[in-house]
């Protein structure tokens, strides 16, 4: 558990979350970045031996992606999540977001609609709006500390010509794993509305007991044949700059029409270094793994006992899963602007408004916990310095 709790200096090394805070929270002031959703903790010993075993070869030639690192995936889901894949089922990508842009461009049309739930990740409102598809919101539901799905709604929004729904799963920025109940009824409305099921299962490694991560592609031939699951160890085992992701999906005519998108666009390969990682992370990162999620879920309980005692009226939605933390600033009246303003100028400190995150994002902060403990507790203090004496 030591490993986690070193203080890393990630300034000067072309990281978004340290060296661009500045830029995007336009402020002149040195604040803690507690936002982009990566972590301040090493990868596994694994990821960095094998990576340093390539550098010091020191040719680096076009490369390809082998079956040992297909094998390696189609173990790990079956290990951490009963999901028992073929190895034709995958294909890669150099991220998520790239993902979900590959699976709208492949298999819809511009002006069609593809449906998401707010509040979450901005890029599921970008990737469609910026391929010209008609964006529908079926917002989640707040449900006392938790979220919910109006599948009332939700019905009454496939119905209505739907061709594609993106599903955050488990959902960030509210936490939730969605249930086996939950994602049947999801599936389910999905093949009877014929509408094409992106699982974006990027934090499924990421969920805390005794929660437990469920593909949706897993639960019957039916809606596998109707999903594209998307993972990646990015969020995993802190390995985004690597760039490497997996596009999977029984279905053989969604495959055949991204491959040809990928033909379309040159793309055939993903980075050296990213290939080595995501089969050293898959193939050894697993011990990490678990130490890990003791630590993140540690840090859950010092913000939760935190504000309990110090800010009562600032809650968190505890996560089932994920290092991001959903957090209520509602009670203190202050308006977003406000709030943002107060936290930075105040408190120096940067989180992702929940606006950014779209309809029911207002009044809510995303706070970034996969850091040293020392870390969060500067973050509480300074949350603390800025909210203590706004309530309404």
């Amino acid at each position: 558990m030591q490993f986690f709790q070193e203080n890393i200096n990630r300034t000067n090394t072309y990281s978004v979350k340290w060296d661009r805070t500045k830029e995007v929270f336009k402020t002149d002031e040195q604040v803690l970045p507690m936002w982009v959703a990566d972590m301040d903790f090493y990868p596994p010993e694994a990821v960095t031996r094998s990576i340093s075993r390539r550098a010091d070869h020191g040719i680096y030639g076009y490369t390809y992606i082998d079956e040992h690192v297909k094998k390696q995936i189609q173990e790990w889901v079956l290990r951490r999540q009963g999901w028992n894949i073929d190895a034709d089922w995958i294909q890669f990508s150099h991220g998520v977001v790239p993902s979900i842009a590959k699976a709208v461009q492949a298999l819809t049309e511009p002006g069609e609609k593809v449906l998401v739930q707010s509040p979450v990740y901005p890029p599921f409102f970008s990737m469609v709006k910026e391929n010209n598809r008609e964006l529908v919101n079926c917002p989640l539901q707040e449900s006392g500390d938790t979220y919910r799905i109006d599948f009332t709604a939700l019905e009454d929004a496939l119905a209505g010509g739907v061709k594609m729904m993106l599903l955050c799963h488990p959902h960030n920025p509210v936490g939730r794993v969605w249930t086996k109940e939950e994602l049947e009824q999801i599936g389910t409305l999905c093949v009877k509305y014929n509408v094409i099921l992106v699982s974006d299962e990027i934090h499924g490694d990421l969920v805390f007991k005794p929660h437990k991560q469920i593909p949706a592609a897993s639960l019957s031939p039916e809606i596998s044949k109707q999903t594209i699951t998307l993972i990646a160890p990015s969020k995993t085992f802190n390995l985004a700059g690597l760039q490497a992701s997996a596009v999977i999906t029984e279905n053989e005519e969604f495959r055949k029409k991204i491959e040809k998108l990928d033909k379309k666009n040159g793309f055939f390969t993903l980075n050296t270094f990213g290939i080595l990682a995501m089969e050293a992370a898959y193939e050894e990162g697993e011990a990490w793994l678990e130490e890990l999620l003791v630590y993140l879920e540690e840090n859950v309980q010092l913000v939760e006992s935190f504000l309990k005692e110090e800010l009562p009226h600032v809650k968190i939605f505890k996560p089932e899963a994920t290092y991001l933390l959903w957090i209520d600033c509602r009670e203190t009246g202050l308006s977003d602007t406000a709030l943002n303003k107060k936290l930075l100028e105040t408190g120096k400190l940067a989180m992702n408004p929940g606006t950014s995150f779209g309809e029911g994002g207002s009044g809510f902060m995303r706070m970034n916990i996969a850091c040293p403990k020392e870390t969060v507790q500067e973050g509480l203090e300074r949350l603390k310095r800025a909210l203590k004496d706004e309530h309404r």
